[in-house]
């Protein structure tokens, strides 16, 4: 079944580009990461509307291959998801309770983190306010010095139990900093300080691991595991075959074809000239499509078996494409060309611009026409 949908409605002859999200790519990414994650509860995470791909779309196609748990960074993002998956679904948020949405927290049954001994103090405010017990999960800082609790907030908690009153924890969490390098010491380091943290506060089960984390093992894995990037085929470790399926296809659109001869500038600045003649096609996408900048000079499309290199600097509409490999007679103005496909992956462009896959996936703009299989 393909799910048709664009910017603004669109139709898709008028768009400069399709970007295809095959959802049953997402679903056997996840069920592949339910079996490697073995007893643990495999939760998803589809903040940034699902790292860019349309929570709408994907996270229904996640819940029907059996997810329950889901992770979205705010509270408003929890509000729009709670309207798109089934009341049964627990929805998890990472950046906690805003001091205005607790009770909106209460009322779309959104399960806060609380990273702050403030934010605990909100949460145990609003369950005053309730009068009855609300869920929660506590994240320590285990090391990356980012979200959570610190020893001594910790030990604030485990020295005045009545902070915690009225509030249920049913997970304690952190997150790894080193998840992608499996032989880097901090990941075992982290490992040990949640565990030590955890056992001065409530018992509850406990999470660590994101993507790369579940490749870590089963020590990793504990009571629950959160992917996000993986599950859209974000490779989980640069050194190592990628296992999953790529969830997304971006082909361009050709705009306008030209003969160039050697010598001629090519784009802004004109830093790319042709030594001998060539063939250049201007696609419709740049960087106001998210297709990073830095991507001149040093990315590549792809038509067919046929390596386009990018020429020149991206421009915020439109890239150049040396075409001269494509015979002649096969080059036309409207013709598709593969800026991410199953030849150069998300990771494969991210690594040409310099970046990571998860900020390719979630620059990824409005004005593509966007279709999804199913």
């Amino acid at each position: 079944m393909t799910i048709l949908s664009g910017p603004h409605l669109w139709p898709a002859s008028r768009a400069g580009a399709t970007l295809t999200v095959d959802l049953a790519a997402v679903a056997h990414n996840y069920r592949f990461l339910c079996r490697k994650a073995g007893e643990a509860v495999c939760a998803a995470v589809v903040k940034a509307d699902a790292y860019g791909l349309g929570a709408d779309k994907v996270a229904p196609a996640l819940e029907k291959v059996g997810a329950r748990e889901f992770f979205v960074a705010h509270v408003d993002e929890g509000i729009a998801l709670r309207k798109i998956v089934s009341e049964s679904a627990r929805i998890t948020v990472l950046h906690g309770p805003r001091p205005d949405a607790a009770s909106e927290c209460v009322y779309f049954n959104l399960r806060p983190v609380l990273n702050t001994l403030e934010q605990v103090e909100l949460w145990k405010k609003e369950t005053i306010r309730q009068q009855e017990v609300l869920d929660a999960v506590l994240q320590v800082d285990s090391g990356m010095s980012r979200f959570g609790l610190s020893w001594q907030d910790v030990q604030v908690l485990a020295d005045d139990p009545e902070r915690l009153k009225g509030i249920q924890t049913n997970l304690i969490m952190s997150h790894l900093a080193c998840a992608d390098d499996p032989k880097n010491p901090a990941n075992e380091m982290q490992r040990q300080k949640l565990l030590e943290m955890a056992a001065y506060l409530p018992a509850a089960p406990l999470s660590l691991s994101a993507s790369s984390g579940i490749f870590l093992g089963a020590a990793y894995h504990m009571g629950l595991v959160r992917p996000g990037a993986a599950l859209y085929g974000i490779a989980p470790n640069a050194d190592e075959a990628n296992p999953l399926r790529q969830a997304v296809r971006l082909q361009a659109r050709v705009l306008q074809l030209r003969h160039v001869g050697p010598g001629d500038g090519v784009g802004y600045g004109l830093t790319y000239r042709p030594q001998g003649p060539c063939r250049i096609a201007t696609v419709a996408v740049g960087y106001a499509d998210g297709f990073s900048r830095q991507n001149g000079g040093a990315g590549c499309a792809w038509f067919g078996d046929i390596r386009l290199p990018i020429v020149g600097r991206v421009s915020m509409d439109s890239l150049a494409l040396d075409v001269s490999a494509v015979p002649e007679a096969l080059l036309q103005v409207d013709m598709h060309v593969d800026l991410i496909g199953a030849r150069r992956s998300v990771d494969d462009v991210a690594a040409s611009a310099g970046t990571i896959g998860y900020e390719v996936l979630t620059s990824l703009g409005g004005r593509y026409y966007r279709e999804y299989i199913d």
